[in-house]
């Protein structure tokens, strides 16, 4: 098929790359020159492992094409997918501005029947709002062309979007008309078409904002529970062994932490909450989800400093880890975010590495006057006064910790990811605080 994608961030390009990997014909717009020009030359300008090498795949074998020209856009794909960002409004409502400018751009030009695909995050109604844009366009212009407006929700991870595209373990379309899903189906064939799931677009939309709050209910759920067990001299990581096995509850996202972060959970919890609220639903349940994730993010700057006796001025913390998970460069309400500017404010010193998200981290802090950031892991322990952790990277699971020892001027580690057993630190004269894990911090 003749594929449309506007929106060249994360979601346009992995949706780009994937579907033209599928011998799909696809033009990518944006109104970004610069990241346009740069992925003509397959320059990403995000991190997502497999992606390159896909958009090179797809450009060399001219099955995707990069664009400004809106115009082109519209006459090109039979299928005309929306995936441009959807950032929270002050309110914590979705921001649909770019939607609504994709939705009069392909009012605007298309000249022929169209099958409208919102890939974005968007609230309930959405769907039904883009095909009035569209019909008032077409209005404008004294045209009646037919068409249809399908809600097709991502449900991608940071770090291994590309195998989730390519392997769904479902597909939603929210459709109206059996044409649509027809076509919605031979786009995915290759996929699976077993996958396809069809309801309405209402129930599609809401589906999207439902899973990302039901995972980041769990993790919060775990969160809550580890302060729990930490308080009572239990170890959350058998709790969560003991939980995982059950069946009704499984393994998946009860991994306590220092907190959840990312462009998705954070702001679609918001999001959620505000739709129910415009209908007079009180949402308890969600407003205790983000509560105990803001906590959450408080708890290794709250351990550092009662084991320091709050005396953080010039004390100087190592931090491993600064994008919000592993796989990824993105720092959006990354947990180290909390870390590092709460350490700033009790007077510390922060030297960090991250293998992917220091040009990140440039961006966001640039200069800062109270952040060093490292060559690697072994450069952030020097002299430092403890070790603090808020990224699982693979590199930080097995360090050598006589050198890490060495490098440090006391042997702590405040680990916000709970990567090492508190019984061989205890053995190796390490100073171990991780979370729920019976800290005797607070006994």
């Amino acid at each position: 098929m003749n594929i449309t994608v506007y929106g060249s961030g994360y979601v346009g390009l992995v949706t780009a790359a994937c579907l033209a990997h599928t011998d799909n014909r696809i033009l990518c717009i944006d109104t970004d020159e610069h990241r346009i020009n740069q992925l003509k030359q397959c320059i990403i300008p995000i991190h997502e492992p497999g992606l390159q090498e896909l958009i090179q795949a797809g450009l060399q074998a001219g099955r995707i094409g990069f664009s400004t020209r809106a115009e082109k856009g519209a006459g090109h794909g039979l299928l005309q997918f929306i995936a441009v960002g959807t950032p929270p409004d002050e309110d914590g409502s979705a921001d649909l501005q770019h939607v609504q400018a994709v939705a009069n751009t392909i009012g605007e030009y298309m000249d022929e029947y169209r099958v409208v695909v919102c890939k974005s995050t968007v609230p309930v109604g959405t769907a039904s709002s883009i095909k009035e844009i569209i019909r008032r366009r077409l209005e404008n212009r004294n045209l009646q062309i037919d068409f249809d407006v399908v809600s097709n929700p991502e449900f991608l991870k940071e770090g291994t979007a590309v195998a989730d595209f390519m392997k769904p373990d479902r597909i939603i379309v929210g459709a109206e008309r059996s044409r649509a899903v027809a076509l919605m189906r031979e786009l995915y064939r290759p996929l699976g078409d077993d996958l396809v799931q069809v309801m309405d677009t209402a129930s599609s939309e809401l589906t999207k904002y439902a899973a990302n709050a039901m995972l980041a209910t769990r993790i919060s759920f775990m969160n809550e529970l580890s302060n729990i067990a930490e308080r009572l001299g239990a170890d959350i990581e058998h709790i969560r062994t003991g939980i995982g096995t059950d069946p009704r509850i499984g393994p998946m996202f009860i991994q306590p932490g220092c907190g959840y972060g990312g462009s998705c959970f954070p702001k679609d919890v918001k999001a959620l909450q505000r739709m129910a609220s415009q209908v007079n639903i009180p949402a308890h349940l969600l407003q205790a989800v983000e509560a105990v994730n803001q906590n959450q993010k408080q708890v290794l700057h709250k351990k550092i400093c009662r084991y320091f006796k709050d005396k953080l001025q010039d004390k100087v913390i190592a931090l491993w880890g600064l994008a919000f998970k592993p796989g990824t460069g993105d720092m959006r309400e990354a947990p180290s975010r909390a870390l590092l500017e709460a350490l700033w404010g009790s007077g510390a010193v922060v030297q960090a590495y991250d293998p992917v998200a220091m040009g990140e981290c440039r961006q966001i802090y640039g200069n800062h006057p109270q952040l060093r950031l490292c060559r690697g892991p072994g450069q952030a322990l020097q002299r430092a006064d403890a070790l603090a952790i808020t990224t699982e990277w693979e590199e930080f699971r097995q360090p050598d910790f006589t050198q890490l020892k060495q490098a440090l001027n006391e042997a702590v580690i405040f680990d916000g990811r709970n990567l090492y057993s508190p019984k061989r630190m205890q053995q190796l004269g390490i100073r171990y605080y991780a979370i729920g894990r019976g800290d005797p911090l607070w006994r």
